[in-house]
C-alpha cells in the first residue's frame, strides 16, 4: 500500500514537472525555429522549418538607417550592466542600514518599501515623464537606470536585509572587539558572507531593463537611443514592415546576455533565493 502511494506520488509529480516544461519550452522552440524560417510570416511557421535560414539573423547584423539592432543591443547591454552595478551598490547599503542599526522610522520605511511594490508602474508614467522634462533629460540612458536603480531599491532592500540578519551578530562584535569600523566591518566581513543576496540582486538589477517596455518608451524618442525591447515591437507593429520572423531572431539574442550573467552567477543564485525571505 505504500509502495502504491508513492508510485502515485511520484507519477504525479513527474506529470506536472512534464506539463510544466512542455509549457516553457513549446513557445521557445517555436521562436528559435521561427527565427530560421524563410518569410516574414508566422502562419507558414512550424517549430522545424523546411528550409531554414540564417538570412534574418544577417539581416539584424548588417544594420540600416531603420533597424539599427546591433545599437539596441548595446543600449540595452549597457543600461542592463550599469542599473545591475548601482542596485547592488545602493541595495547593500540599505539592507546593512536597516538590518544592522536601530533607528526611528526603521520599521514604518520597511512597509513603505513593500507597499511601493504594490503600486503599478504606469501609474507613476506621467510624474516620471514630467520630471524627464524638467531636467531635460528625455532620451536619455542615464535618466533611464537610475528610475531603474529606484524602482529596484524597495524589495530588493527588503531581501537583502532579511539576509543580513540571518549573519550572525556576534561576528560584528567581534570585528569591534579587534577595532574595525562599521564600514572595515561591512566590507570585509558582511559584504563577502552576503554574495548568494548579492548574486539575485545582480540578476534582478540585469534582467529588469532587458524585459522592460513601458519605461524606456516613455523616456527614449530617437530610433538610435531605442533598447531591444521598444526596437523590437516596432518590428511587429507596422512601423518596419510587421516582420515577425526577424522579431524572432532578435528576441532569441536577447536571451544571450542573461544566460551569460546567470552562468557566472549560478553559483551563489539558488542559495540567495532561498534565504534572502527571512524577517527580523
Amino acid at each position: 500500500m505504500r509502495n502504491r502511494s508513492r508510485l502515485i506520488r511520484l507519477t504525479l509529480s513527474y506529470g506536472v514537472l512534464i506539463v510544466m516544461s512542455i509549457l516553457i519550452l513549446y513557445p521557445l522552440a517555436w521562436t528559435i525555429g521561427a527565427s530560421f524560417n524563410p518569410g516574414n510570416s508566422l502562419i507558414s511557421t512550424s517549430i522545424i522549418p523546411k528550409n531554414p535560414t540564417l538570412a534574418h539573423y544577417k539581416e539584424l547584423f548588417e544594420g540600416s538607417a531603420s533597424l539599427p539592432y546591433v545599437q539596441w543591443y548595446v543600449n540595452s547591454v549597457k543600461i542592463s550592466f550599469f542599473t545591475m552595478i548601482g542596485a547592488i551598490i545602493s541595495v547593500s547599503f540599505t539592507g546593512y542600514a536597516f538590518s544592522r542599526f536601530r533607528f526611528k522610522g526603521r520599521k514604518n520605511t520597511l512597509t513603505i518599501f513593500l507597499l511601493l511594490q504594490m503600486i503599478p508602474q504606469f501609474s507613476a508614467l506621467i510624474a516620471l515623464f514630467v520630471l524627464a522634462q524638467m531636467l531635460d533629460m528625455i532620451n536619455s540612458h542615464w535618466l533611464l537606470i537610475l528610475l531603474y536603480i529606484g524602482g529596484l531599491i524597495p524589495m530588493n532592500t527588503y531581501l537583502m536585509k532579511g539576509y543580513m540578519d540571518s549573519i550572525p551578530m556576534e561576528l560584528d562584535e567581534s570585528a569591534r572587539i579587534d577595532g574595525a569600523s562599521f564600514t572595515r566591518t561591512f566590507w570585509q566581513i558582511i559584504m563577502p558572507l552576503s554574495k548568494p543576496m548579492l548574486a539575485v540582486v545582480a540578476m534582478n538589477g540585469f534582467t529588469v531593463p532587458l524585459g522592460d517596455f513601458v519605461l524606456s518608451s516613455v523616456i527614449l524618442r530617437t530610433t538610435e537611443a531605442y533598447t531591444l525591447p521598444i526596437g523590437l515591437f516596432n518590428l511587429v507593429n507596422e512601423v518596419m514592415g510587421a516582420s515577425y520572423t526577424t522579431f524572432a531572431a532578435g528576441a532569441i539574442l536577447i536571451s544571450i546576455p542573461i544566460a551569460i550573467v546567470f552562468l557566472l552567477l549560478q553559483r551563489n543564485f539558488v542559495s540567495g533565493l532561498t534565504t534572502g525571505g527571512t524577517k527580523g
